[in-house]
């Protein structure tokens, strides 16, 4: 009868059948694992597993798993190697000592499970209870049935070359809390966790505190995260404080929420302090900082400066916002091959008119003049110490086309949300800060300098010539809402390979400068555009 359960005990393991599908309720450490045949003696087929194939085949490698037959298992993927490894680990390094698997109904060849667990360390134990998913696929050379090996597999959290372990970590847990003092949780700013864990890593050890114990997944690089799975116990945290802003931070999460692969960092103008990093992205990386992606026009900033810098032009000077313009053998185009006759540079820049910009390329005599520009008035390329890993962006000297697709932000410039947020705060208050996650007397880390500042001629027409994007360019529509002294840039830019442009937006108001990056999100004004007037308008 459809639904119905029977109980029975098969090689010492019970198993709970529902509806005679063959699949059941294991426990783990029981002392064999059920028989019933081998998967590699079936028929063999060509094509996808059978439902039968499905069936037996997950019924058999859930059963070894949750028995601890590590080898049995291993035997029953497409990866005997790989599942061998972590198979053990589940039982050794991640000390669990107890689990049951409950699998659901499969749908295709995908078999869904539940796992309800115990870890326990040092005299500490806790249950923790999770969802995950196998596939059958059919062997490439023996055409058995076999689980298509993931190490999602053991925990939906896993993902290549990671690890689960369990016991003491090296590090206290810190508790985070914003500039005003309000506690800064993963479960409340989901964005920050990658950032609470670096944290902990850099800090936790001389903040004070006391570990715990844990289960966790250890990176497949140094350079990543650890990231928590369960506290068995807490120990004593480290208390840090950080810069940011709860309110403003919020905000920014329920910003990047609205769109997959989306970052956006805010800075605080008037002295480099972040005041939030949001992600909302698949991968879980912290594409905010550690990014590096062609920033498209919102690279026009650094070379509208460098350009007035260098005489080589004046927000009041006439353009040639043409509809191509030709440098070193390569023809570039403004947005639909439109052209703007008669307007001024201001008006260029605030419609991000492309050529306008590349045909100003032959008045700067200087191979390098957009790069010293970057580094030596924007602090790009700096080795900023933010107190996190992070990325501090590159501008490398170019010639010819690739010279000139530099100045749109194309080619082989890199940027993320908080290098083109930094920029827009050296445009605001016309002096670099570089941007700090935590304070540098904390550590006492030196923070990076730049070696000159903005001219004030050439800053104060730079906050015009974004006032203007802001107001009636090609930002007015997303800064609509922000109020305040506001300033605005858009871009969009082109990534090999992609069906559709990155949206890039970045903007001021009052003392806030926020930068937002949306992979694959078309127009900078689409997408990254209202992510960053949430920001500002939060703060």
């Amino acid at each position: 009868m459809r639904g119905a359960v029977k109980g029975a005990i098969v090689g010492g393991v019970f198993l709970a059948m529902a509806g005679g599908a063959g699949y059941g309720l294991y426990g783990l450490l029981e002392s064999e694992v059920p028989g019933g045949g081998s998967a590699g003696t079936a028929e063999r087929r060509s094509g996808p597993p059978s439902e039968e194939e499905v069936a037996d085949t997950a019924r058999k490698f859930l059963a070894a798993w949750a028995a601890g037959d590590t080898a049995a298992a291993a035997a029953l993927t497409d990866n005997p190697s790989a599942a061998r490894d972590a198979v053990a680990d589940y039982r050794g390094a991640a000390h669990i000592v107890r689990a049951e698997i409950t699998p659901g109904a499969a749908t295709g060849a995908t078999v869904p499970f539940t796992v309800r667990a115990e870890v326990a360390y040092g005299g500490a134990a806790k249950e923790f209870t999770y969802r995950s998913r196998l596939s059958v696929v059919r062997g490439v050379t023996s055409r058995d049935p076999l689980v298509d090996w993931q190490p999602s597999v053991l925990h939906p959290e896993l993902r290549r070359g990671e690890r689960l372990r369990g016991g003491e970590p090296a590090a206290p847990a810190v508790e985070a809390v914003d500039r005003h003092g309000k506690p800064l949780t993963p479960e409340r700013y989901p964005s920050l966790r990658p950032l609470l864990e670096r944290l902990r890593e850099t800090y936790g050890a001389t903040a004070g505190g006391r570990p715990g114990a844990e289960l966790w997944i250890e990176p497949a690089s140094a350079e990543l995260p650890k990231r928590t799975l369960v506290t068995l116990a807490k120990g004593e945290p480290a208390r840090i404080a950080t810069v940011l802003d709860a309110k403003v931070q919020a905000a920014a999460e329920a910003a990047v929420a609205k769109f997959p692969e989306s970052s956006v960092v805010a800075v605080k103008p008037s002295t480099g302090e972040i005041l939030a990093v949001a992600n909302h992205r698949a991968d879980g990386f912290n594409a905010a900082m550690e990014g590096r992606r062609a920033p498209g026009s919102t690279m026009k900033i650094v070379t509208a400066a460098m350009l007035m810098d260098r005489g080589a032009a004046s927000a009041s000077a006439p353009a040639q916002c043409v509809k191509e313009a030709e440098w070193g053998g390569r023809t570039f185009h403004n947005l639909g091959n439109r052209e703007l006759p008669g307007v001024n540079f201001a008006t260029a820049f605030a419609q991000s008119c492309n050529t306008a910009f590349i045909k100003r390329i032959d008045t700067v005599d200087e191979d390098e003049a957009l790069s010293r520009e970057a580094h030596e008035v924007f602090g790009i390329g700096m080795d900023w110490k933010t107190g996190v890993v992070s990325q501090d962006g590159s501008v490398p000297e170019a010639t010819g086309a690739a010279a000139a697709a530099a100045y749109i932000g194309q080619g082989e410039i890199t940027m993320n949300p908080l290098n083109m947020a930094s920029v827009t705060a050296t445009a605001k208050s016309g002096v670099f800060r570089q941007p700090v996650l935590v304070p540098a007397g904390l550590d006492d880390r030196p923070l990076a300098t730049a070696s000159r500042t903005m001219k004030p001629a050439v800053a104060r027409q730079l906050r015009d010539m974004m006032r203007l994007t802001a107001t009636s360019g090609t930002g007015a529509r997303a800064m609509a809402s922000v109020g305040g002294d506001k300033g605005a840039k858009t871009g969009s830019a082109e990534v090999d390979g992609a069906g559709s442009p990155d949206s890039w937006f970045t903007g001021f108001s009052d003392d806030v400068a926020a930068a937002a990056m949306v992979e694959g999100g078309g127009h900078g004004a689409d997408a990254a555009g209202p992510v960053v007037a949430a920001v500002l308008r939060a703060g």
